[in-house]
């Protein structure tokens, strides 16, 4: 079977592996290359614990106080609110309790999946030496926070995940020195890992996809259709034939989806972050502020220090004060951190107003395959994700039920 990927970062490149593995003849077409986008400036986090989305019951009711801090960790530019409103609506309805629970269990079949085809991956190229094994913690402002949390904790424990409650200081800096003497609770969670780098984890994939045989093409797709002969993929200019195409083109792929004529509410949480040189801070497991929205972890030799949410779309200039509030911030919290010689960067995490990733063949093409829209967890859930697309491109039966995950669960707000 003629396969077409379009994307080159994680999701495309992992599923292009997963199909070229079974004796495929696939070609990825990306428009700037492999891991040009936010695959590249990642956290670089398998975030297996992450089962809990971002629309949470009552999450609503904080956004206002976070809204009036320009600099915080959610931020609307003015000038796009009135697009993003029907987003937000729908974001809104998410974090009511009859979606919110599903959503947890949908995140946690895949997580669970995800984590299995990570190892198996590991194992059959033999990438140990990407991963580092260190686990995290979400460290909590206070007593309160901490204690309001722990009713999230527990159902996440009901989907497999496992957790240690770090309360009182030296639980805490047992497990990591050097944090403020504000902090003294949090929540350790071991299955959580990380890559080396996420670029670099990429490009390995990359690699071996070529070794397999597998083409990767520099081409700007336009637009997808498919006829009695397959499908089509016109490319600079040129019509690219085929049996199925796999659309992972991250924050990109609603436009996409859109000339098929599927209309998918995808949007942008551009994530900001900056990358210390090494010996910054002697950083012994990756760290959530829960409290604040953003993290510290380990990538390449040095530590990046990264997150928050600004809805502000594909076209807005990158409000690199983003990233010097954040860097600010993890100086407060890490005394000991040297935050110069950083390097900035700014990407597109592509987001559904449900939180869940779309994994489902086109509404309008059964030969269009969808794997897009996974937020903060693309790195997380791109192995599990690559497994189920060469189940629908082969028309097998998924590991777990992708009906959470379809791309026509939009039709309808309430």
């Amino acid at each position: 079977m003629k396969v077409i990927v379009i994307g080159a970062g994680v999701i495309g490149i992992t599923s292009a592996l997963a199909l070229c593995r079974e004796g495929h003849d696939v070609t990825i077409l990306d428009r700037e290359g492999v891991a040009a986008g936010a695959s590249q400036g990642n956290a670089g986090a398998f975030a297996f614990p992450g089962v809990i989305p971002v629309a949470t019951p009552g999450i609503v009711l904080k956004a206002p106080k976070w809204l009036l801090d320009p600099l915080g960790p959610l931020s609307i530019p003015p000038r796009y609110a009135l697009k993003l409103a029907p987003w937000l609506v729908r974001f809104w309805r998410a974090s009511w309790r009859d979606r919110f629970e599903p959503t947890v269990a949908a995140h946690g079949a895949l997580m669970a999946h995800s984590s299995r085809a990570l190892e198996a991956l590991v194992q059959r190229y033999g990438l140990e030496s990407h991963l580092h094994r260190e686990g995290q913690i979400d460290v909590y402002d206070s007593e309160r926070t901490y204690r309001e949390s722990l009713a999230f904790w527990d159902l996440a424990a009901r989907h497999g995940v496992e957790h240690e409650r770090l309360e009182g200081r030296n639980a805490l800096l047992d497990r990591q020195a050097g944090l403020a003497s504000r902090f003294e609770y949090g929540v350790f969670t071991p299955s959580w890992l990380n890559v080396f780098d996420p670029k670099i984890w990429v490009q390995t994939l990359a690699e071996l996809f070529v070794q397999q045989g597998g083409k990767i093409e520099i081409a700007s797709v336009e637009a997808l259709r498919s006829d009695q002969d397959g499908a089509v993929v016109h490319a600079g200019g040129t019509e690219h034939r085929c049996d199925r195409v796999v659309l992972a083109a991250g924050a990109f792929s609603h436009r996409l989806a859109k000339t098929l004529g599927d209309h998918i509410p995808l949007e942008t949480e551009r994530g900001y972050n900056t990358t210390l040189p090494k010996g910054a801070f002697d950083l012994t497991t990756f760290l959530t502020f829960a409290d604040h929205g953003f993290v510290v972890g380990r990538s390449g030799p040095g530590i990046r220090v990264g997150g928050a949410v600004e809805l502000g779309g594909l076209e807005l200039p990158a409000n690199m004060k983003r990233a010097d509030a954040l860097l600010q911030k993890a100086k407060k919290f890490l005394p000991d951190l040297n935050t110069s010689g950083g390097r900035q960067w700014m990407g597109f995490r592509p987001s559904t107003p449900d939180c869940k990733p779309v994994i489902s063949m086109s509404p309008s093409s059964p030969l269009v395959i969808y794997a897009f829209g996974h937020g903060h967890l693309g790195l997380t859930q791109s192995v599990g994700t690559s497994e189920l697309v060469a189940d629908l491109v082969l028309g097998r039966t998924p590991s777990i039920d992708l009906a959470p995950f379809a791309a026509d669960r939009f039709s309808k707000i309430f």
